[in-house]
């Protein structure tokens, strides 16, 4: 008689690295206690440090005075009747301070936003549709990304505002928003193609387009929502660039001049030689808050790739259980305790 016993697979047998073994209870751990991961120190740092700034910018233009006000002594410094003192001209330091972070945050939502849609467009259609379509797409996409960022915002922000016909608006801070959003989006688009890329080849997607579904409506319906975290991650970078570059293109003298920006206090303290004067009142501020904010905003980029990321979340705590055992003499069981 025939034996009809099935043989045994051999299994593969040997130590499991420790470090692997601490990720694992780690993870198993994290998915037990809750299902969503806890809100981390740098989450809540830097929402804590936006929003602060955010309402400051809301709310501190409508308590004071008018920033291009001229009537006040010049240069004077910080006190009771100026709390960051006045510039050359007699303006209140920290009345331009509340407009021009106003201004700031305008410049960079909706620059931001704008180079988000940019990088959906040029990103996600090229890693859904693929073929011809993608390879047009990336090659614009890499055409973006090879050209100098900065060279290229002054090239075209000094033509458009030399522009006849514009008016107003050629220096405007929504023109130079617009200007750092066409600009910005490249980096994003090639991080969304790739994850897209990735998703047009699952199951639920597969069965999307089996079922006769509108191409458009699968990727709305079935890309998007999965690519929240991603679309936040990039829109936080994007709004941290054009506050970068309005600064920048500020301090060159091709930032609006319609407006007041964080950017152009510090032009307007450059050239009116604040660093010359000792007046530190008038620029450091500005330059404080520049740098504050992108803090802010970059605590809260590195908090969201820890979410998209889990492998970020869980490592640092590994690597801690491993260096411990390490100067122990120990070793970490497959339960993630040190034996």
């Amino acid at each position: 008689m025939a034996d009809n016993t099935t043989p045994e697979v051999p299994v593969r047998t040997g130590p499991t690295p420790t470090s692997t073994l601490a990720t694992i209870r780690i993870a198993k751990n994290d998915r037990k206690r809750r299902p969503l991961p806890r809100i981390s120190g740098k989450l809540l740092t830097g929402i804590i440090i936006v929003v602060v700034i955010a309402l400051f910018g809301i709310l501190a233009p409508f308590f004071v005075q008018d920033p291009r006000f001229s009537g006040n002594d010049a240069l004077l410094p910080p006190g009771d009747g100026h709390i960051l003192g006045t510039t050359k001209l007699g303006y209140d330091v920290f009345a331009q301070l509340a407009w021009g972070t106003r201004g700031s945050l305008f410049v960079g939502v909706v620059a931001g936003a704008l180079a988000l849609l940019l990088a959906i467009l040029f990103g996600v259609l090229a890693g859904y549709f693929g073929g011809v379509v993608d390879e047009i797409l990336t090659l614009l996409t890499n055409i973006m990304l090879v050209i100098p960022g900065l060279p290229l915002v002054m090239v075209i922000a000094a033509y458009v505002q030399n522009t006849e016909g514009l008016g107003p608006f050629a220096r405007s801070s929504f023109l130079v928003a617009i200007v750092l959003g066409i600009t910005g989006w490249a980096g994003s688009a090639v991080v969304l193609r790739a994850t897209a890329k990735s998703l047009r080849m699952r199951d639920y997607v597969a069965a999307s387009r089996v079922a006769g579904e509108r191409p458009l409506r699968v990727i709305f319906v079935e890309i998007l929502p999965n690519l929240v975290p991603l679309l936040a991650a990039q829109l936080i970078f994007g709004v941290i660039f054009a506050i970068l570059g309005e600064a920048g293109l500020s301090y060159l003298g091709l930032g609006p001049t319609g407006s007041i920006t964080l950017g152009t206090m510090l032009n307007d303290a450059q050239t009116g030689q604040a660093v010359g004067s000792q007046a530190w009142w008038w620029f450091i501020p500005p330059g404080a808050l520049i740098a504050l904010l992108g803090t802010g905003l970059s605590l809260i980029n590195f908090a969201i790739d820890e979410i998209v990321n889990p492998k970020l979340r869980l490592a640092p705590q590994a690597a801690r259980n491993q260096r411990k055992a390490n100067r122990e003499g120990r070793s970490v069981s497959e339960n993630g305790a040190i034996a």
